[in-house]
């Protein structure tokens, strides 16, 4: 299961907010998360030859320098014929024909996407939460209730506990979200074990 939550600024551009069915549109495919996950890396203008190349190394889990042109062939092709026109619809890159470049515009830079990869046997940060809560307020309960086993516990022991828990919780999800953030690392998050 793949699901991703963007925030930042969205830029008003060509007349309006890029919404949030463009981004899921954008993200739906892998092949342009790849795109957005090295251009958000790139300072400079891409060649889409070296793009088609990258996203063809992420692709079939090879080094970019052991990508040979017929492996990269299609990958180029779509990129440049339906994968980056749609991405340059929608304003995220732009792209100069003549010299075969794309940029990431400012709306696409100022987008922070975090991908957050799940595998089968693992729940999603937002589900995790909804359990420890219900954890705090059952544990809440039983004490106000005098539930025997948890009557000897007193109010300040049990807010320390749920404040504790929340606490570190947070900051694994902080330290995991910078990790699964698109173009903060060498491969794209989905590709990575974290």
């Amino acid at each position: 299961m793949l699901s991703a939550i963007t925030t930042g600024k969205q830029s008003a551009v060509n007349g309006g907010d890029l919404s949030e069915d463009d981004i899921f549109e954008v993200l739906s495919n892998r092949r342009r998360r790849y795109v957005v996950h090295a251009l958000k890396r790139a300072q400079e203008p891409v060649e889409i030859a070296d793009l088609s190349t990258h996203v063809t190394a992420w692709e079939v889990d090879i080094d970019p320098e052991d990508v040979r042109y017929e492996d990269r062939r299609n990958v180029y092709s779509t990129l440049q014929r339906t994968h980056l026109p749609k991405m340059e619809e929608k304003n995220l890159v732009t792209i100069d024909e003549e010299e075969n470049l794309v940029r990431a515009t400012d709306r696409l830079e100022d987008l922070d996407i975090y991908v957050e990869v799940l595998q089968s046997t693992e729940i999603p940060w937002s589900l995790y939460y909804v359990g420890l809560a219900g954890i705090a307020l059952s544990l809440l309960l039983a004490v106000a209730t005098g539930t025997p086993g948890f009557a000897t516990l007193a109010p300040i022991d049990v807010g320390a506990f749920i404040a504790t828990a929340f606490g570190v919780s947070s900051i694994v999800h902080y330290v995991v979200g910078k990790r699964t953030r698109l173009g903060t690392s060498e491969r794209p998050p989905e590709l990575r074990q974290i």
